[in-house]
């Protein structure tokens, strides 16, 4: 089943639900559609699964019910840069299963939609688990990812504001290893960017160590042993090192009944961590042992 749900912003999302009839609910908001042709092949290079969303979606489906749709995709087609607080993006979930007549659900999310996925957690009692990955649920890099989000969004800004003339093109290299990460332009629009230093900035009095005790449901973090990311000068100097945090408060976040785990192997960086191929043989047996 598909639907076209209206978020609390008055824009519309496709939303999915598929899988197992009598199934325990695991929300995604992290399916992508499907891409194919040359685009799918530059995804490719990069290390990205073209079909991510539905290799996901199908991979949970014969155990659980899936309720699927792209968030990210959807605040980048539909910008709205003073919209994007944690008790929005909350709303927004809570919305999505209400509509699509979902009581209780378990939830995955990666990256930003990992810590979105924490903030649901603290808001609803309605999540029967939750999985957070390529981002820590304990000392979260938030005032880092500001510094990253708010030269992501200038850079974004002084682009836009150049004349065609004045625009500096580079070639596009043949792999990602031969980009030059110093002096890469961002081309994206600035209202696209401009959301991400919205979340930041509302989660900066956040402490994720006092909210711990909130959690009581199973819980899952993971992250790939090699998700450590230093930005140059242009996004602040800054280091982003999601596998550290992890690892330095494995312990802790175990006492506090957080499963933990690293992925391992060649290359496991943020972006190959966060593949179907290398996540569902992490997050299925997880979730069969504890929903079913």
């Amino acid at each position: 089943m598909k639907k076209m749900v209206r978020l609390s912003n008055g824009s519309e999302m496709e939303v999915g639900l598929t899988g197992k009839e009598d199934g325990s609910v695991i929300m995604l908001p992290i399916a992508k559609k499907s891409v194919y042709g040359q685009e799918a092949e530059t995804l490719k290079m990069w290390g990205v699964d073209p079909e991510l969303g539905e290799h996901f979606v199908d991979g949970l489906a014969d155990n659980f019910k899936v309720l699927y749709f792209d968030y990210e995709g959807h605040l980048l087609r539909t910008p709205n840069f003073d919209y994007l607080t944690p008790e929005h993006i909350t709303k927004d979930f809570l919305l999505i299963a209400d509509e699509m007549n979902v009581d209780q659900f378990s939830y995955y999310g990666y990256s930003w939609l990992a810590l979105a996925g924490l903030q649901l957690a603290i808001r609803t009692n309605r999540l029967e688990s939750f999985i957070m990955g390529g981002f820590p649920p304990l000392d979260g890099p938030y005032k880092e990812m500001l510094i990253v989000t708010e030269k992501t969004y200038q850079q974004a800004l002084d682009n836009q504001n150049l004349s065609n003339s004045a625009r500096v093109k580079n070639d596009v290299p043949d792999t990602p290893d031969e980009i030059d990460w110093e002096n890469v332009q961002v081309e994206l629009d600035p209202n696209q960017t401009k959301q991400f230093v919205t979340m930041y900035q509302n989660l900066m009095n956040f402490d994720d160590k006092s909210i711990q005790k909130q959690l009581t449901i199973p819980r899952l973090a993971f992250a790939g042993e090699m998700d450590t990311i230093v930005y140059g000068e242009n996004f602040g100097n800054v280091t982003v090192d999601i596998v550290g945090l992890l690892t330095k408060n494995k312990k802790e976040l175990k006492q506090l009944g957080w499963d933990v785990e690293v992925l391992k192997g060649e290359g496991m960086d943020h972006t190959k961590a966060m593949q179907p191929i290398n996540v569902l043989p992490l997050i299925k047996p997880w979730l069969v042992e504890k929903l079913m």
